[in-house]
């Protein structure tokens, strides 16, 4: 897993970098990417059909799936749209987890119609699917053990979170399920989230393997797949350490073997749905240094906002950022020579320390990429600032608050070429959904509207079709009277 000290590209490469493409972007590393999905199989690789079904959220674009689908991972999604990403992608059904909370119907038929392996959240949806569309093949259940785990940050405390069954329920849908003629179960839960200690994940495993015993004592029902969930963690501070995945991998084999084949209750195919550890630590987020300005805190502001890295303000999650001094900055930047005021009698922290605020341009207190945080060399206008481990919920978390613009992906491939994966929006898209002449001729009365309809009228698709068959049709007719 690449770390801090194996950055893959020099001071001057990613520079140029910048130079060549508009910041901020978020630019993934394809052979990283692949070595991750690698390193995971080859941990789980005993398991006959495990599979890495990829959270879908954590970085949904077309080409990250391509390379996944390549590697033998599935999808993890939680939506109708990540469900369609996967369909354009041509991933087949049975490949595609659907784990979804307080879920309309249309999205369960959209899953159910591309064979997706539909994971229930809640009791009540048994009765509410087979209503409506009917009970898929196999049937998952999400398990929340309540005051049984503790979670953290990101997840929540499991009594707290508003996802799963209980374990009355859990075995109460088994049976209920069985009775109205399903065949195939499984068996889901998720309740951490970035770990980097291997005795937590294995304790999911043990509660999960445990519950397959418990389950088919208690209905009588055969566990055929077990989704330990995603979790996986990455070390986002330089000083700790990374996961050793192969100990999970061979952690989980010992209780396999203990609680499921011991028990003559396999075989249990094991599958994850891992999304953070696939792209987090092989994704950056570059930006550029625009202003500087001393206060009460010094603070640096760069061309990136929350909009485009969520997490920090969200999470008051640490992303690692470094410096890299351009030697010939953009034009239009405030000069690098010129003094700050000083602001030694208000300045809350330690005199003379390079410690920064790292902000962006939104108009909250939140949007920081880092708060007091130490900086080596101190930023100058125009330098280069990448913020690390940025490949999972960076970009997809983004949002248009005070109408900024989602930044491009670009994607660093094995030859050193790079390729535009997804193109920066621009502020046409996000008036695309707007109706300009309508609101100017708002309460202007009744021509005044009649003529801003006409003006929509005319922009749509329907006029770009009608209209020409018509001004054909008319000069057929003039040229017939002639």
């Amino acid at each position: 897993m690449p770390r801090i000290d194996d950055f893959p590209w020099t001071e001057s490469e990613i520079v140029d970098l910048a130079g060549r493409f508009p910041t901020p972007f978020h630019l993934y590393h394809e052979q990283g990417i692949r070595e991750q999905v690698r390193g995971l199989n080859k941990a789980f690789s005993w398991c006959p059909g495990f599979r890495n079904h990829f959270a879908v959220k954590a970085t949904p674009n077309p080409y990250i799936m391509k390379i996944l689908m390549e590697e033998g991972c599935g999808a993890d999604c939680s939506s109708s749209t990540e469900l369609v990403l996967c369909q354009k992608m041509g991933l087949p059904g049975d490949q595609v987890m659907f784990t979804s909370n307080n879920t309309p119907l249309k999205e369960y038929a959209i899953a159910k119609k591309m064979g997706a392996i539909v994971n229930i959240d809640d009791f009540t949806h048994v009765e509410f699917l087979e209503k409506e569309l009917g009970l898929p093949e196999l049937m998952s259940f999400r398990y929340n053990p309540g005051p049984g785990r503790t979670g953290n940050v990101l997840i929540g405390d499991p009594k707290e979170a508003k996802f799963g069954f209980t374990m009355n329920q859990l075995l109460e849908g088994y049976k209920a399920c069985k009775a109205k003629g399903v065949k195939r179960f499984g068996l889901h839960t998720m309740v951490v989230s970035n770990c980097i200690k291997v005795e937590e994940l294995l304790e999911t495993a043990r509660m999960l393997f445990t519950l397959v015993a418990t389950i088919k004592e208690q209905t009588g029902v055969a566990i055929e797949m077990v989704n330990l969930g995603g979790g996986i963690g990455i070390p986002y501070k330089p000083d700790e350490k990374r996961i050793d995945v192969a100990a999970v991998g061979a952690g989980v084999h010992g209780l396999y073997k203990e609680l499921i084949e011991a028990k003559g209750l396999g075989p249990v195919r094991v599958v994850m749905e891992c999304g953070r550890y696939i792209t987090g630590p092989v994704g950056w987020l570059v930006t550029r240094v625009t202003h500087r300005k001393s206060t009460y805190k010094n603070y640096v502001g760069v061309d990136a906002c929350m909009a485009n890295l969520m997490r920090p303000g969200m999470y008051d999650a640490y992303h690692h950022i470094t410096i890299h001094r351009d030697a010939n900055p953009p034009k239009g930047l405030p000069s690098r020579e010129s003094d700050l005021p000083d602001n030694s009698k208000d300045y809350i922290l330690k005199p003379g320390s390079n410690v920064f605020d790292v902000v962006g341009g939104l108009c909250e207190n939140n949007d920081k990429f880092a708060v007091n945080r130490p900086l080596d060399p101190a930023p100058l206008p125009g330098d280069v600032a990448v913020i690390h481990d940025s490949g999972a919920h960076g970009h997809s978390m983004g949002f248009n608050y005070n109408g900024k613009p989602r930044s491009a992906e670009y994607l660093y491939r094995p030859d050193g070429s790079v390729l535009k994966i997804r193109r920066a929006e621009t502020i046409d898209d996000l008036f695309s959904t707007l109706d300009f002449p309508g609101a100017q001729a708002f309460g202007e009365g009744p021509v005044a509207s009649i003529v801003a309809k006409a003006r929509t009228w005319l922009r749509s698709d329907t006029a770009k079709v009608v209209l020409p068959l018509s001004l054909a049709a008319a000069f057929l007719i003039a040229q017939r009277r002639r």
